[in-house]
């Protein structure tokens, strides 16, 4: 029986991102080794997930069986469209955001029903239809709700110490990148930080709450997002450390201010290369983000970098890449860290 090991503070994100991508074997209990617990998973874990140690539990404990999705659903479809259910599914806070295959949408209020009878501390389900236009917008149906709630759509999602409002039918939030945007909330201690691209702060506010910045530019071009990103730093108390720009990173992007640049955003990237260099003072760092096919990766988004330092009269020092996620077929997720001279 195979576990992860976790330590504890860490294991609530992801043993909630574990069981929202339907890996964690539900059936079994977490158990506690020394400061670690030891998390239950199911079949191979995906590379996102293996950045703690696997082990085999010689001596499972396990829960009283509770009603699966399939159980509560066996009285609305038939067999075969019930091998048609979802997997897993996202929690953010109190409001549960799900995919769907497209047999299954004449049930789908059921199907809703049905989740929140599993997360009873739920208050609506969402039917995910994918994101949409540079802005990201996400393209959500509300398919149930309990009766006599506050706005079924607002939610305040908690990881790592950090709380994130927003309204999931406005704004996205990828709950995949978890591991990134713990790892950038140890850094930053004392520099001036640019994010761009920053949404409704995902790395801003860890850096904020947790690296010690001590300024941090933080600029998003959709205004929902953006007024967000303001909610967020008033909400962890770090309003005296971000600073929160609305607006275009291609014109809003400061020059030689920073001792690190982040820019998280995937899909085009590149184009705004010119702009975080040019932000980095000589010697600062970048933390570059890009979707690359595998048979090109790492090597294109280095030699990217590369490429515009070059152009800027500048050095790029390749300091690491890792992969954040599976992005499609064929095609990771990359982040690249790169000292500027």
């Amino acid at each position: 029986m195979k576990a992860l090991l976790v330590p504890k503070e860490q294991a609530e994100d992801f043993r909630k991102q574990l069981l929202e991508a339907g890996y964690m074997d539900t059936r079994r209990r977490l158990k506690v080794r020394g400061d670690d617990l030891e998390i239950p998973v199911t079949g191979n874990v995906p590379p996102e997930f293996t950045n703690f140690p696997d082990i085999r539990q010689e001596k499972p404990e396990y829960y009283e069986n509770e009603p699966t999705l399939r159980d509560l659903m066996e009285g609305y479809v038939d067999g075969d469209t019930l091998d048609l259910l979802p997997g897993g599914w996202q929690i953010l806070g109190d409001v549960v955001i799900v995919s769907l295959h497209p047999d299954l949408y004449p049930v789908r209020s059921m199907l809703g029903d049905a989740m929140l009878t599993m997360y009873p501390y739920c208050k609506s389900v969402y039917l995910d239809g994918g994101i949409e236009g540079e802005l990201r917008r996400p393209t959500r149906e509300l398919i149930t709700a309990q009766d006599g709630g506050e706005n079924p759509a607002l939610a305040v999602h908690t990881e790592n110490g950090c709380r994130f409002k927003l309204d999931v039918t406005k704004v996205m939030f990828s709950k995949g990148n978890l591991n990134e945007r713990m790892r950038m909330g140890k850094l930053g201690m004392g520099e001036v930080v640019v994010d761009m691209f920053a949404g409704i702060g995902y790395f801003t506010i860890h850096m904020a709450v947790h690296g010690g910045a001590a300024r941090i530019i933080a600029i998003e071009l959709n205004p929902e997002s953006h007024h967000y990103l303001v909610e967020n730093t008033r909400l962890n108390r770090v309003e005296d450390i971000v600073e929160p720009i609305l607006g275009d990173c291609a014109k809003k992007t400061p020059i030689a201010v920073a001792d690190r640049v982040v820019m998280g955003y995937v899909g085009s990237t590149h184009h705004y290369l010119p702009q975080g260099i040019g932000a980095l003072k000589p010697g600062g760092v970048l933390h570059y983000h890009e979707t690359v096919p595998e048979k090109l990766m790492p090597e294109r988004a280095m030699e990217r970098i590369r490429t515009e330092a070059q152009v800027q009269g500048r050095k790029a020092e390749i300091l690491d890449w890792r992969k954040v996620k599976k992005y499609a077929p064929g095609v990771w997720h990359v982040v690249v860290d790169a000292r500027i001279n």
